[in-house]
Order: structure tokens, then sequence, then C-alpha cells
């Protein structure tokens, strides 16, 4: 009864304006937190009041778990949001209603606190906040002129053909000495953050991790369950009308990175393990992987900049526009630079097509644990706190799952 009492006390408080719009002044106890985070805990309260959207997505029933919100609390919802936009579209106190109800944006601003303030070492995590698509071109476009500029100075950009043998070019020890470090950087870098992360908002749940929880949490995250509107048909993007484009780009982005990851992985397997070495057939298994993969990341990134570009305005935090197009502009120009050099590698150009992929790909590994690249390791552990949360015993006793 006491939960039942808090519930009521809550809508009271709404129905006589006690609790605060958007956009206006906080009130004196909520001013010590920041203020996207009060904003969540204002909203999630309204929510809990209301419980349209229960069906919708796992926000909504983890949200019924709770009757207050702390920081944890509100980080794990809001990395738990897919940013999907259908709450929004349903929602009968969304702007302009005076309570301005928009959980898509409230829960995207805490994200990008999320990826700053766990992020290691601790000092990076503003960058962050200049990650944008002028960054990510400019750092891509000067790793690709010093290496651009090394090839002139051992003879010029343009050679006789060498049968697509890269390491003629740039010698194997070479590549892997200025690689292998960044991508290990990288690894570590999210892996700590995200640990940080799990520390504070699943704290004793290790004790209760379960191989249903993980075998759920990862069909969710393969499926990308939380882009179907809670019906299956998709989320809002531009308008009211649902669709599932958003959802399928997704999958071509993921998809297309994992096969061009899988190529990598057996490349490096054939030189180390069997001592195959580079080039190799068109018809072999890294080639055929790769060329896949990367044709699904030609297509995804180019999809979800398109969706990008014409989402409406109230789904996201405007803020994290470049932070979010810089990312999916080096997925893009990774395969594209990658396909046009597996197309021109028994040309004269080879040498400067390899330059500027490499230019590229060493830009995406260099912002990969401050960009949005984390933003699915984040959201994958949220996903796996739900699925242990929803098989213990509801804390509230009230709502469904």
């Amino acid at each position: 009864m006491q939960q039942l009492e808090i519930l009521a006390r809550e809508a009271a408080e709404l129905a006589e304006g006690r609790v605060v719009p958007a956009g206006s002044a906080l009130p004196v106890e909520r001013q010590s937190g920041a203020e996207s985070e009060a904003e969540v805990d204002r909203i999630m309260k309204i929510c809990n009041a209301c419980r349209y959207c229960e069906g919708f997505c796992a926000v909504f029933p983890a949200m019924t778990r709770r009757l207050e919100f702390g920081k944890a609390d509100i980080h794990y919802l809001a990395n738990l949001c897919h940013n999907c936009g259908a709450c929004l579209h349903a929602c009968q106190y969304a702007p302009p209603h005076e309570f301005a109800v928009n959980v898509p944006q409230a829960m995207a601003k805490v994200r990008a606190r999320t990826y700053s303030d766990y992020a290691w070492p601790s000092g990076f995590g503003a960058l962050y906040r200049n990650n944008g698509l002028t960054v990510a071109l400019a750092l891509a476009a000067g790793i690709a002129l010093f290496l651009v500029l090394a090839l002139v100075m051992q003879g010029g950009l343009f050679h006789a053909p060498v049968a697509g043998d890269f390491y003629s070019v740039f010698p194997h020890n070479l590549l892997v000495s200025m690689f292998a470090p960044v991508f290990l950087i990288a690894v570590l870098a999210l892996g700590i953050g995200v640990a940080r992360f799990w520390r504070e908002v699943s704290p004793g749940t290790v004790d209760v991790l379960s191989g249903a929880a993980v075998a759920e949490t990862t069909q969710d995250v393969l499926r990308l369950k939380y882009l179907d509107g809670g019906h299956g048909g998709g989320c809002p993007n531009a308008d009211d009308a649902n669709t599932l484009l958003r959802r399928r780009f997704h999958h071509l982005t993921f998809y297309g990175f994992m096969l061009c990851f899988a190529a990598t992985s057996v490349a490096t397997l054939y030189h180390y393990v069997f001592g195959w070495e580079a080039p190799y057939d068109l018809s072999s298994l890294p080639v055929v992987l790769g060329t896949v993969g990367g044709i699904g990341l030609l297509i995804g990134p180019a999809g979800l900049f398109w969706l990008n570009l014409k989402r409406h305005p109230e789904h996201g935090d405007a803020a994290q526009k470049p932070m979010d197009r810089g990312f999916i502009a080096l997925l893009f120009l990774t395969s594209l630079t990658g396909l046009a050099l597996l197309a021109g590698r028994d040309s004269g150009a080879m040498g400067l097509l390899l330059a500027i992929h490499l230019g590229v790909v060493m830009a995406l590994f260099l912002t990969m644990p401050y960009g949005k690249f984390g933003h699915g390791f984040y959201r994958s552990a949220a996903l796996l706190k739900w699925a242990i949360e929803k098989r213990r015993p509801n804390p509230v006793g009230v709502g469904s799952e």
C-alpha cells in the first residue's frame, strides 16, 4: 500500500502542477544533480504514474521496478533506451503539453554524460563533446596525407603494378606496429569504461548471472529487438509513420562491420598460423568476407546518415548529431576506401588507395573509445542488467513485465 500511496501522491502533484515542466528552472532539491539527470528523474516519475507505454520497450517495465531514480538508475535506463521515438508519438504529455515529456530526448542527453563520465582515462571524457564530423574527417585526411607524403618520399604516388602486394608499399611489421597498439588501447579503454558503468548500475548482480540471461541479451542485441516500436512495425523517424528502415540499416552496419572484422581475423590467422601471406585470391575467405561486409558497411551507414538528416528534431539530442555523423562517416569511408583498394589493387594507384584507406581506418580506431562506437557496449550492458533484473522478484510489487 505504501508504494501505491507514493504513486498516487506523485500523480496528484502532476495534476496540481507542482512538477516543473521541461525548460523551467529546476526546484532547489534537484539542483545538486546534473540537469539532464534531473530531467530524466522528473519524466520517469510522470511515466510511472501513467504507464501507457509499458509494453513499448524494456525501459518502462524496468522503470516500474523503481519509485525513486538515483544517478545509477538514470544512467541504466538511459542506456536501455534505443532512442526509438515510439513513446514520444504515443505520449499524451509530450510537448506542447505543459509536462513536456520527451523520453527519447532526455535519455539521449544522459547517454552523452554516460560516455564521458565513465570514460577511461577519465580526463578523456571531454573528447565526446568534440568528436564531430569535422574532427573525424580532418583526422582521417591528416593521417592519410602523412602516409601519402611517406609514399612520395619513397619514390612517388604511382608505381608499377605489384599484383596486390600491400606489403611492398608498407611493410607488414610497420602496419602491425602502427595499428595493433591503437586497437588494443581502444579495446582497453572501452572495456574499462563499460566495467565502471556495470559496477555502478549493477552492484551484486554477478552472482545471479545466468546462461538464460546471457542468451536473452545476446538475442536482443543481435536482433535489435527494441527498434521494432513495441509492435513489430518499427519506429517513427521523421513523423508519426512507423518504419523498420532504422533497424535494417543498423543491421547492415553491425553485421557489415563484424564481417570485415572477421576478414581481418581470418587473414591474421592465415599469416601467423599457416604462413600464408597476402595478397589473397578474390575467392579466398578473407576477401569474400571483406567484400560482403564492405557492401553492408557501405549501405548501412549511408542509410543511417540519410535517416539522421530527416529525423524528427524532438527524437534526440541535437548536440550529439556531429558525433553521430562523424562515426557514420568514418564507417562509410572505411568501407568505400576498402572496396576501392580491392578494385584497384592490381593497378599503379594501389599505393595511393592504400594510404587513403589506412588513414581512414586509423582515424576510426583513434576515435573508437570516445565516439558513438561505444554506445553498443553500454547498451548491451544495460540489456544484460535488465535480463538479470527481470528474473528477480519485483521490489516494488506493482506494475507488470
